[in-house]
């Protein structure tokens, strides 16, 4: 909007300056944040936006806190945190990038103490401020157990927690060895938890300074001694409650090696369930409390006892169910008529056997009938081609001195010596000129001639 004034500066009259806004016009927003009034506000998008660029200003900055939730999501390169005074109940949402954890030499965990270096952000959408971190550092506790996770990949790495190498408890070992505090609370509960379990028992007992700077001496000398000994079958290292700081001693590294390299099997109850020193992941079996231990290593006798008789009940149940089934299969046996008449089974297998020696009698004549049968015929077959035959039919074979058959009167000379075969023998002969038979007057055949030469033969045959 325009309006003319005059020119203090002597331009003359007419000239254009910027005045007041005209009736429901919009005014021009606060430069800063003072100047804004009721009239003149500041939208909340100016406002984030000059929040923003105030934070954005911001150095860099080291901060420490308690980490209190940690959420992680599988894929994702962001991370959220959450961190929290360690005297007041203060928080901060703290983003940080997956690789940032993963360079940590421990993993995260809540209530960890930790230094964090970090830059203010703030999200304009949602108005929230944030701490983005690009280094983790643990301090205080939360370096010691950085440091103890560390040995604790190593001695997993080298095998010392593996399942495999774990021994077995005995069921009711001879002698106990215990290494505990000096008149502690841990002693009683082991001894007179186990001996309320197994009266019996017997123990040997080594009190040892359980925290401080002389524990890990005096626990190992005494493990060493124990484990040497033949007579004690399982050893339990045990102590009450602490804090981390306490039962530092049993994550030592030296003697969580001899623990997990004892010949004798160990049972570690180092404070509450919820405590785990190295010596609980490296013994043969970690018990919650010295309660359990005692309640592991050797069993109730009052169990057992019931065990004992329910078995001798279970037995005899057992025993008397079998005879019963036998008896009852015996008599089933004795009912059969095999048994009442033994006899009848031999009875029937005679029979059986005299049926089968008829029958084979019976194939045996019928085969040899036919196979006598089948010999005659064949004799017949081999006589009736026989040259014999032929002789006894009144042929004859004449052959020369050197063999030679004569089938030709051309074949020998006039006065040549000759050799006749006829059926009953051989006879000497002379070829002469002339033939000296005469044959007979034609006579009319008899029945017995007028028959077929075939049928002449066979009758011949089975005549002879």
């Amino acid at each position: 909007m325009t309006q003319t004034t005059p020119d203090p500066g002597g331009a003359g009259e007419g000239a254009e300056v910027t005045g007041a806004p005209a009736a429901g016009a919009r005014p021009p927003l606060a430069a800063t944040a003072a100047q804004t009034t009721a009239e003149n506000p500041w939208p909340l998008r100016q406002l984030s936006v000059k929040v923003g660029e105030y934070v954005a200003r911001m150095s860099p900055l080291w901060v420490e806190g308690e980490i209190v939730q940690l959420n992680r999501r599988p894929g994702a390169g962001l991370s959220f945190m959450t961190l929290r005074d360690i005297d007041v109940d203060m928080s901060f949402s703290v983003p940080v990038r997956e690789h940032v954890l993963r360079a940590l030499p421990v993993e995260p965990v809540p209530g960890a103490r930790v230094v964090v270096h970090a830059r203010p952000t703030f999200w304009t959408k949602r108005g929230s401020l944030q701490l983005e971190a690009d280094d983790i550092r643990p301090v205080g506790l939360g370096e010691l157990l950085a440091r103890l996770e560390q040995l604790k990949r190593v001695l997993a790495a080298e095998g010392l927690f593996a399942a495999s190498r774990k021994k077995q408890l005995p069921f009711l070992p001879r002698v106990v060895g215990l290494i505990c505090g000096r008149e502690s609370a841990a002693e009683r509960d082991v001894v007179v938890n186990a001996r309320r379990r197994w009266p019996a028992v017997q123990f040997e007992i080594r009190e040892v300074a359980v925290q401080g700077t002389k524990a890990v001496r005096e626990v190992s000398a005494a493990l060493k001694e124990l484990d040497a000994r033949e007579d004690v079958d399982v050893i339990i290292i045990s102590r009450g409650g602490g804090s981390l700081e306490d039962l530092l001693p049993f994550s030592d590294e030296q003697l969580t090696r001899l623990v997990a390299g004892a010949d004798t099997p160990i049972v570690s109850a180092i404070g509450h369930e919820v405590d785990t020193p190295l010596i609980d992941l490296a013994a043969d079996v970690r018990a919650s409390t010295p309660t359990d231990a005692a309640k592991r290593v050797v069993p109730d006798i009052q169990a057992e006892l019931e065990q004992l008789d329910l078995g001798r009940t279970r037995l005899r149940a057992a025993i008397r169910a079998r005879i019963e089934r036998e008896q009852s299969g015996l008599d089933a046996m004795r009912s059969r008529p095999v048994l009442e008449n033994p006899s009848s089974i031999l009875a029937g297998r005679a029979d059986e056997i005299r049926s089968r020696i008829s029958l084979a009698r019976t194939l045996i004549g019928s085969r040899l009938d036919r196979a006598a049968d089948e010999v005659s015929h064949l004799g017949r077959q081999v006589r009736a081609l026989s040259p014999l035959a032929t002789l006894e039919r009144g042929y004859a074979v004449v052959q020369t001195a050197d063999g030679t058959i004569i089938r030709a009167p051309e074949q020998s000379e006039v006065g040549e010596a000759l050799s006749v075969r006829v059926a009953g023998g051989r006879f000497g002969a002379l070829h002469v000129d002339t033939d000296p038979y005469t044959p007979p007057a034609p006579q009319a055949p008899t029945d017995d001639q007028a028959r077929p030469a075939q049928d002449r033969t066979e009758n011949d045959e089975e005549t002879a």
